[in-house]
């Protein structure tokens, strides 16, 4: 059965980051499904105006392998402050399903709770409120950190890379690395 992972994302998100996630998961043959809040188009940090594929909303109960948060603000601190984005997070946490984010996105997971004694990264700028938020979380400042069923990054310039990671964890290394050397990634 075909692997599905949600994209939520709302204004400001970090575009590099929102396609890198979308199109390297796709490449892997990954249902991704990108849900706005509101299932409108979204301008994000850099005003691109990105399509969303759904609504919160119509998408929260469905069955998911995976969540990913994109970061950038205020996407980070909009999606933190969903309720559908915190109900899909706490249900796949609940799942043992994976729960991902990059950049600025840590930051809801440590305000829902989902980093608790974990290892974590985040945009550098963003230690402070991850370490205010969860002082329990043992920071890192690795490109990607997992921990068990979470992963997460530090900013656009490890989007591909965060990407990548993801394809690994939910369809296996040789994927991966086989979409590594398509797009020429190091």
């Amino acid at each position: 059965m075909k692997k599905r992972v949600l994209v939520p994302f709302t204004t400001g998100v970090e575009e590099i980051e929102f396609t890198a996630i979308v199109d390297i998961l796709r490449r892997a043959d990954i249902e991704v499904v990108t849900a706005s809040l509101d299932g409108q188009a979204v301008i994000g940090r850099s005003n691109m105006t990105l399509q969303a594929d759904a609504a919160m909303a119509d998408v929260k109960g469905a069955p998911w392998d995976m969540v990913v948060l994109p970061g950038g603000l205020p996407n980070a601190h909009l999606l933190r402050d969903h309720a559908d984005v915190k109900t899909v997070v706490q249900r796949l946490r609940a799942e043992r399903k994976t729960i991902a984010a990059i950049c600025a996105a840590p930051t809801a997971l440590a305000a829902y709770g989902i980093t608790e004694n974990m290892r974590v990264t985040s945009y550098p700028s963003c230690q402070p409120e991850m370490e205010t938020l969860q002082p329990s979380s043992v920071y890192s400042d690795d490109i990607v950190v997992e921990d068990d069923f979470l992963v997460t990054s530090r900013g656009p310039g490890t989007a591909v890379e965060f990407a990548l990671h993801l394809v690994k964890k939910i369809s296996g290394e040789t994927l991966s690395e086989n979409i590594r050397c398509d797009i020429v990634a190091s």
